[in-house]
């Protein structure tokens, strides 16, 4: 009977050993974060002359209030600008109103500290609409902005559309000396 019993206890202990182990380990399968983003961009027309543009938003879930920054970094900017032309897609059905779109001069965050704007940029902005409803944008600033090492920022403070979705946006700017808008390049924005 002692014999029994030590045998039995000592299976408990080597069953003990193996089982802990394994739940603990698989109660991290169970757990797993669904928000994981993913390190890819993809464009249906691989065109050469794209330029992916940086961007931050604070929230991307469909119909949420959100801040969408639209970064103009130095290396987007050659000369000094005096007219950008931001082009809307038709499917982004958000309300935008002039008081919640600002022109502003940038720190881009990252893991020491967050994106906010420095100092707000004077510039009129106007909201264009077309016959076929595409929208778009037109920021005159006061001043050239200048082609130097400053970030600047168009935000947007809008209620996120109810379709989720990428929503691609497009930038066009003036530059000083010359009469018509060149690309700059293009922002895709993820809603979920």
């Amino acid at each position: 009977m002692l014999k029994n019993a030590r045998k039995l206890s000592l299976n408990l202990k080597i069953l003990r050993f193996f089982i802990i182990p394994t739940i603990l380990v698989s109660t991290t399968f169970f757990n797993v974060n669904q928000d994981a983003k993913a390190g890819l961009e993809f464009q249906w027309d691989q065109d050469s002359n794209y330029r992916r543009l940086k961007w931050f938003q604070k929230e991307n879930k469909r119909k949420f209030r959100n801040t969408i920054y639209f970064f103009l970094r130095p290396s987007d900017r050659k000369t000094e600008l005096l007219k950008i032309n931001l082009a809307i897609p038709k499917t982004f059905k958000s309300t935008l109103k002039k008081e919640k779109i600002s022109f502003c001069k940038v720190l881009i965050g990252g893991f020491e500290n967050r994106t906010k704007c420095l100092e707000d940029i004077p510039a009129d902005i106007e909201i264009n609409t077309d016959e076929s409803g595409m929208r778009s944008l037109d920021i005159y600033p006061y001043r050239p902005i200048p082609s130097n090492k400053d970030s600047y920022a168009i935000v947007f403070k809008v209620n996120n559309p109810k379709k989720s979705g990428l929503y691609q946006f497009h930038s066009y700017g003036q530059p000083k000396g010359k009469s018509f808008s060149s690309y700059l390049g293009s922002w895709t924005i993820l809603i979920d």
